[in-house]
């Protein structure tokens, strides 16, 4: 598993985030700004271990990706997520990235997680609120919704940016109709090997698809199958 530094090299999530820079990671000060805004160690179950580059898990067979993961798709999301854009993060798990999508768009845009697992929706709302993004939650332009991602968040789609925190065999129809006319999706696709896919919508509604790197998440499937851990 590719890791970027030490465990004992880092205990702060500014660190951690100027790590991310000095390994080209993280290379626009929106990116930097939101990560640092937003502490990793408030979104992870063992804070000693939350500037750690490699993900954790986080109960119900699910991860919260290592940080490198998350500042790699800031970064290839990070043109969608201006101010007053709409943002959807499917597989929101603890709520990290979806509070830095908020952050990033802020209170003119709104962010919204969608999590097929009732406990995690419950205690990344506690997490958020514990969070820098606290204010975007009470507010209401982000939000943390009970629901298979796999169907996106109808409601306030189209959507700039579509970010998913799993693997899909596929990429998700419903995704792609929710993407708006230059909005862009990143995912990864695939079983058992698997890409990160970048998916631009042109302005005609046909999609460009490019891979950017291999990957391996936990599968994008139901809650039933999830909790099996299938």
């Amino acid at each position: 598993m590719k890791q970027f530094w030490s465990p004992s090299s880092i205990n702060k999530n500014k660190a951690m985030v100027e790590k991310l820079q000095n390994h080209g990671i993280v290379t626009s000060d929106e990116v930097a700004k939101a990560m640092e805004a937003v502490d990793r160690g408030v979104f992870v179950p063992d804070r000693s271990s939350a500037y750690i580059d490699c993900p954790m898990s986080i109960g119900y067979n699910v991860t919260i990706s290592a940080p490198h993961m998350h500042a790699m798709c800031l970064q290839l999301l990070e043109k969608h997520l201006k101010p007053g854009m709409r943002v959807l993060d499917v597989g929101s798990g603890t709520g990290y990235l979806t509070a830095c999508f908020a952050v990033m768009v802020g209170s003119e845009g709104r962010a919204i997680g969608v999590e097929h697992i009732p406990e995690l929706v419950a205690s990344s709302v506690k997490n958020i609120e514990a969070s820098a993004a606290s204010p975007l939650l009470k507010e209401g332009s982000l939000a943390v919704h009970v629901g298979d991602g796999r169907q996106g968040w109808a409601e306030f789609a189209p959507y700039d940016a579509i970010h998913v925190g799993a693997a899909a065999p596929e990429i998700p129809e419903a995704l792609i109709d929710q993407l708006k006319p230059g909005g862009r999706l990143v995912i990864p696709v695939g079983n058992i090997f698997q890409d990160l896919q970048v998916v631009d919508k042109n302005s005609d509604g046909s999609v460009s698809i490019k891979n950017e790197t291999s990957v391996r998440y936990v599968p994008l499937t139901s809650r039933e199958a999830q909790l099996r851990g299938d």
